[in-house]
């Protein structure tokens, strides 16, 4: 029996951050567990999320390499915020797929989160959520400001009208059964996020307008704007 709005978050957490690591690849130099503002930058992710009682499973996908290290580094964590943890794939859309095959069976929607995405506010994730029950999908999305260029070789090609253009962002958050339809349907087809799926099998997918502050840290620049958007805005 389907349990009404409830939701299972998957925080994918698999990545290499090979334009963070600046001395090797070990897990705690990968952008997701390096440390911000005293906690480790999956944690804040996770925590805006366990605050609400509509989410009854969260998901993390560390990579293969990684998962032990994590289910030790961070046995605490694991217990104290009930995770579940999940092998990670190569790609990203194979991380969600797994965590995907272990949501509960009477949840009705999933989210999918960047574990190195912290500033996500309280109320894009009440906003985008409420879009995805109405809606049956929806993501957080920016649109683009800047004047947008297309290159090739370091020479300019063209400017893109910058009209309908959005950056998406996460939490992308679906029906259940529409986000196991898109992945069924995906063959060897590799996603860069969940609505690209949906989009593929002409499911619409609703934009839920966000802001910059919500950033996915990719270089050491990105942590230091996180922890002043952490510290001025949470």
């Amino acid at each position: 029996m389907s349990s009404t709005n409830s939701f299972a978050v998957i925080v994918a957490a698999a990545g290499n951050s090979s334009r963070f690591a600046d001395r090797n690849n070990s897990p705690q130099n990968k952008k997701q567990f390096v440390m911000l503002a005293d906690k480790p930058v999956w944690q804040h992710s996770v925590e805006k999320f366990i605050v609400r009682s509509d989410v009854k499973q969260i998901i993390i996908t560390p990579s293969p390499e990684d998962i032990e290290w994590f289910r030790q580094e961070y046995a605490e964590e694991i217990k104290r915020f009930s995770l579940t943890l999940v092998e990670g794939g190569k790609e990203r859309d194979d991380s969600v797929l797994n965590g995907l095959n272990v949501v509960l069976p009477e949840i009705e929607y999933v989210a999918v989160h960047d574990a190195a995405r912290p500033c996500v506010s309280p109320d894009e994730i009440e906003d985008v959520f409420t879009a995805a029950k109405n809606t049956g999908a929806a993501i957080l999305a920016a649109p683009l400001t800047g004047t947008i260029k297309r290159v090739s070789e370091s020479v300019i090609t063209e400017t893109v009208p910058r009209t309908g253009l959005y950056e998406a962002q996460t939490p992308q958050v679906f029906r259940r059964t529409a986000l196991k339809i898109a992945f069924t349907e995906r063959g060897t087809f590799h996603a860069t996020d969940e609505a690209q799926l949906l989009e593929r099998i002409g499911i619409p997918v609703t934009v839920v307008n966000s802001s910059k502050w919500n950033l996915k840290i990719t270089s050491a620049t990105d942590l230091l704007l996180a922890e002043k958007i952490l510290a001025e805005k949470f």
